[in-house]
């Protein structure tokens, strides 16, 4: 039986109250002096911006009980830059205008400024609770592809395992029928592929689509990142794979830190059912030990030459050095060839790695599609080599299994908004 879910402890952490009105500000300081710190702000974009960046807090307050336009504003804009920031409005219950001006804005829950303040502490805990129980169930899976060296198809599989899921994963979708409460965005999920290998955007090419838009524009614009931006910004393959590459010129590289590179990982993975991280020829040892640390289940692929299992014995060390246990990692032994003595078991028992998956060799089949501009999997489904993949692809499944998660429990506030939501008409509509 799984241990039950635990709410965050809110005993030590910030908050911030955007509020104007100094007896607005000494009830909520009274009414959380025992649930975290309470940080008056300016009911300003800009100061609100930096305060966030500065004590990083884990909610905002936002006081509608005066300018309800301006509140608002500011909540849209915090929604669009700091979505994953729980918002709560405050105000009077008793004041119609202050509870419609919040519902318009859509705060995740609303402060009864006139009801006991001995209420605010299990309301904030129960939406933090909610919120990270929805970060929970709305989690992909990463799966990172490590190869020692250029030249062990690190890429042609990246590119497969992402095409074929994708295709589970459109089936999947044309045969289900979306519950009432999800929205078209909730249901656009699936597959995103993580071009990192070298050398740089071959996934791109070998998926035939161009990108504008880099790994490194996706960590500066983390703040940002929400369904609408990765729908628009990131390349899509015709087949619905979403494709997020290194940049042109790799010297951009530099201007990010592994933090935050996989700290972006991190963040794609509420986003994706699965994301497939092509890390073939990485040279960067502590940014892949860092994905290893970020992913569910890691596959090292390696081939039958001497020189592939040398430089795989080679990183595997330095990963062990870094902190990374052998035993969080599986082999997949690529282009194997019945007729080289050395067989897959004998390979992986030199690299100390229990064998998961093994894939022919099937060179010129795949040089032939490539020649064309297309994927093996599309001209050819029943290939061994596409038949390899696709006994991956059901691994992962059998394995994860339905990645997508009924929605949370609703609070008080949300059944509310949803009920004066149907009573309540725009002006428009009358």
């Amino acid at each position: 039986m799984n241990a039950p879910f635990r709410a965050p402890d809110v005993g030590m952490d910030s908050y911030l109250f955007a509020s104007n009105s100094g007896t607005n500000i000494t009830w909520l300081l009274h009414a959380l002096q025992r649930g975290g710190t309470v940080v008056p702000v300016t009911p300003s974009i800009d100061t609100l911006d930096a305060q966030i960046a500065t004590i990083s807090p884990r909610a905002v307050f936002l006081d509608f009980s005066q300018d309800h336009a301006a509140a608002i504003e500011i909540h849209q804009h915090l929604k669009r830059d700091w979505p994953a920031l729980p918002v709560l409005g405050t105000g009077s219950a008793s004041e119609p205008t202050t509870m419609l001006a919040a519902l318009r804005a859509g705060v995740d829950d609303f402060i009864d400024m006139a009801a006991p303040a001995q209420d605010v502490l299990p309301t904030l805990r129960g939406l933090l609770e909610r919120r990270a129980v929805h970060r929970e169930q709305k989690r992909g899976h990463t799966i990172a592809l490590l190869g020692a060296r250029a030249g062990l198809g690190v890429t042609t599989l990246a590119t497969h395992l992402a095409l074929l899921l994708q295709d589970q994963f459109n089936q999947a979708a044309a045969n289900r029928t979306p519950t009432p409460n999800e929205s078209a965005s909730e249901g656009r999920r699936g597959v995103a592929l993580l071009d990192l290998g070298l050398p740089a955007r071959d996934g791109l090419l070998y998926l035939d689509t161009q990108s504008s838009f880099s790994f490194v524009d996706g960590v500066h614009n983390l703040r940002r990142l929400d369904q609408t931006l990765l729908q628009t910004a990131l390349a899509h393959h015709t087949g619905g794979t979403a494709v997020l590459p290194l940049p042109s010129s790799l010297a951009q590289v530099r201007e990010i830190s592994h933090a935050d590179s996989v700290a972006l990982i991190k963040r794609l993975s509420e986003h994706f059912d699965f994301q497939i991280a092509d890390l073939g020829g990485f040279s960067t040892i502590d940014f892949i030990a860092q994905t290893v640390q970020e992913a569910d289940k890691t596959w090292v692929v390696c081939d039958q030459s001497i020189g592939a299992i040398v430089s795989t014995a080679n990183l595997l060390r330095d990963l062990q050095a870094r902190g990374i246990e052998l035993q969080r990692l599986s082999l997949v032994i690529n282009k194997i060839d019945p007729g080289v003595g050395l067989s897959a078991r004998d390979i992986a028992a030199r690299l100390r790695l229990p064998l998961a998956h093994v894939l022919p060799m099937r060179r010129t089949a795949l040089l032939s599609a490539a020649s064309r501009g297309e994927m093996l999997a599309r001209v050819a489904r029943n290939d061994p080599y596409v038949q390899a993949v696709l006994g991956m692809v059901n691994a992962l499944h059998r394995e994860y299994g339905d990645v997508t998660a009924p929605p949370p429990t609703r609070s008080p506030w949300n059944a509310f908004m949803t009920q004066l939501a149907g009573k309540w008409k725009s002006p428009r509509e009358h």
